[in-house]
């Protein structure tokens, strides 16, 4: 099977790919490798704690040589308007720009923090830090959307007009040297936490994507699916949701995994029997809970455990079980369309066969198990996938014959990389002004204290609240952008009120992720329809549908942490059985179709949804009364079949 382009590492796709990898030639694609492979090095050597050739920059320093060297492809990669194939002399002009103030930044890293730089500074390194202000907006406009460019603006502008706003909106006024100084010199703007993440732990994951896909990774990912599910009922979809989930807990991206994987499993769908809009939003939210699957969950998963100041081994563990429930609840509806619509699996000569499949793509496997060994059991987050890359480089080169994996595809990759970590470096750095902002004028802490006061301290209002806030942020902001924001202003106020601290970060991590599957915006959602050649909004409204579950998990998590395996274990084993039980009733109220029962009429369809939200609650005697709902309700159905003379 073909293998599909590699995709981005960070949400969204802003563009297509394709024009992306038109601008990078000749010398612009020369220029990309090695500043690609310079940052690369760079990396390695601190993160390994190496010390080539006496090379050892502080912290701070290091962070703005990744600023400088991944924004400046960034500028080449990425056009000052949309749709403009050719690199252009002032992209040249502005890469040369963030690279100099980068290195000269750098040069004066520990000089900085002696001083005080970000209090007070000579009259050029106030002009340096204006010019880094405006370069850092710049390039998130390139890289995200209008609304993301919007906001970053005006929080960057917040601490000019803090004092005259009303309320818990007042804080700290600065001039405008001190606010540029800021957010350049100080450690909690652009090089703030996010860059931190990415700099010290996300570069590696995204070498990782990369090489995956570059190495026919995810092409080894689709075979082993249809080798696995394929001539099952429905196989197609099953094929989708597996692959789709395999690949995108890797690219971490719901719409370029829908582009990437989309291509192959929604017209396979079709061609078996699914209807076109259906077999859109199947996909759309296959990818898209992908960010949600761990071990790799995308950049937002890294930062959260940076701000709860938790080992990611703990994001991950939390995550396990909601993710593992979205997933069942995909491939439960995708068994019963299938079994209430007659639709048979693939034909065998269309199924890879498993173990010759297997042979030709362990290795991929191998990887994927040692990166969640050395995640898991070593925790070593910054060293993991670069270990796992090399290894994945190795059996590549090692293969090159039968793959014809040779330098011009190696120099393909380096710049495939770069581009990946240049978006994501070039949407950090304009959050980071947001949160630099917020802390700058103590904002952040003002504004939760008085949405707790404001709420009077009642959960159902303050869940309400995240959960809108997080659905309209995310409508026009990445995962990570929307994340952060709220993790900010909305987290503490939810962990004021007694939430469990890593189930108010995953609620509104969540929340920020439904808006790929939710119309108006519904980005995954969008370019599913544009592969299955259907309506856009009536894939949106068909995946709002089948992945209903994904709005329903952050609130239950919330209210029963045992959800995220917080608690004594058997009360986690009772919520994951029920939460299981859950799904089904609902899956099949969904459907209308159950098996050994066929299919449902319509008082049934609602009797085992309400059974199923009774099972999802965790308070009293829910549980029970959700359980002999459904029990009534199967035995009811299973009667009136009988004297029907139906069969089941």
């Amino acid at each position: 099977m073909a293998t599909p382009a590699q995709a981005p590492a960070e949400l969204p796709v802003v563009e297509d790919p394709e024009a992306r990898s038109v601008r990078l030639e000749g010398p612009a694609f020369w220029a990309a490798f090695v500043l690609t492979s310079a940052g690369l090095l760079i990396s390695i050597n601190q993160l390994f704690n190496l010390g080539l050739g006496g090379f050892r920059p502080v912290s701070t320093g290091y962070y703005y040589l990744m600023i400088g060297l991944f924004v400046a492809v960034g500028f080449l990669a990425f056009p000052a308007r949309k749709g403009q194939l050719q690199v252009r002399w002032y992209d040249w002009v502005l890469a040369a720009l963030v690279l100099g103030a980068s290195l000269w930044l750098a040069s004066r890293a520990q000089f900085i923090i002696d001083r005080g730089w970000n209090q007070d500074a000579p009259i050029e390194a106030t002009v340096v830090a204006g010019l880094y202000v405006l370069l850092a907006l710049e390039a998130v406009r390139r890289t995200g959307e209008t609304i993301l460019l919007v906001f970053c603006l005006i929080f960057a502008c917040y601490p000019l007009y803090a004092g005259y706003m009303p309320g818990f909106l007042w804080g700290v006024q600065l001039d405008f040297g001190q606010t540029v100084r800021e957010h350049v010199y100080g450690l909690e703007s652009i090089i703030g936490i996010p860059m931190q993440v990415v700099s010290d732990t996300l570069i590696g994951f995204i070498v990782f994507g990369v090489v995956l896909a570059n190495t026919g990774g995810s092409g080894f990912f689709m075979d082993f699916a249809s080798s696995m599910m394929g001539r099952a009922r429905g196989g197609p979809a099953k094929v989708a949701i597996v692959s789709s989930g395999l690949f995108g807990m890797l690219s971490g991206s719901p719409t370029s995994n829908v582009l990437t994987t989309g291509t192959m499993t929604i017209p396979t769908m079709k061609r078996s029997g699914y209807d076109a809009t259906y077999a859109g939003a199947i996909e759309a939210c296959a990818s898209t809970g992908g960010c949600l699957m761990p071990p790799v969950m995308g950049a937002a998963a890294f930062i959260m455990a940076s701000f709860l100041n938790v080992p990611y081994a703990e994001v991950v563990t939390a995550a396990f079980l909601p993710a593992i429930l979205f997933y069942l609840a995909l491939m439960v509806q995708a068994d019963l369309y299938a079994a209430r619509n007659g639709l048979r699996g693939l034909d065998a000569s269309e199924v890879p066969r498993l173990l010759p499949t297997i042979g030709g793509g362990w290795y991929y496997l191998l990887a994927l198990a040692g990166l969640t060994a050395l995640l898991l059991v070593w925790r070593v987050e910054g060293e993991a996938p670069f270990w796992v890359s090399l290894f994945l480089l190795a059996v590549a080169v090692l293969r090159g014959r039968k793959t014809g994996f040779g330098a011009r595809a190696f120099a393909r990759l380096v710049v495939d990389v770069g581009q990946a970590v240049a978006q994501l470096v070039c949407l950090i750095a304009g959050i980071g002004l947001i949160v630099g902002a917020m802390s700058v004028t103590g904002v952040a802490n003002s504004f939760s204290r008085e949405l707790v006061q404001y709420a009077g301290g009642n959960l159902a209002l303050l869940l309400a609240a995240g959960a809108l806030t997080s659905f309209v942020l995310g409508m026009g902001m990445t995962a990570s952008a929307c994340y952060i924001f709220l993790a900010i202003v909305l987290a503490p106020a939810l962990i004021q009120v007694g939430i469990d601290p890593m189930a108010a970060h995953l609620y509104i991590f969540y929340w920020g992720i439904v808006s790929f599957i939710t119309p108006p915006v519904a980005l995954a959602a969008i370019a599913a329809a544009s592969i299955a050649k259907a309506d856009a909004m009536a894939v949106g409204f068909k995946a709002l549908r089948v992945g209903s579950v994904l709005l329903l998990l952050p609130v239950l998590f919330v209210l029963q942490p045992a959800l995220i395996l917080k608690g004594a274990p058997l009360l986690v084993i009772q919520a994951a059985f029920t939460a299981t039980l859950a799904v089904i009733l609902l899956a099949a109220s969904f459907e209308g179709y159950l098996w050994r029962l066929g299919r449902l009429s319509t008082w049934a369809r609602v009797a085992f949804c309400v059974a199923g939200l009774l099972l999802f609650i965790p308070e009293g005697y829910t549980d029970l009364a959700g359980a002999v709902l459904a029990a009534l309700t199967a035995a009811m159905v299973a009667a009136t079949r009988r004297v029907g003379g139906s069969a089941a």
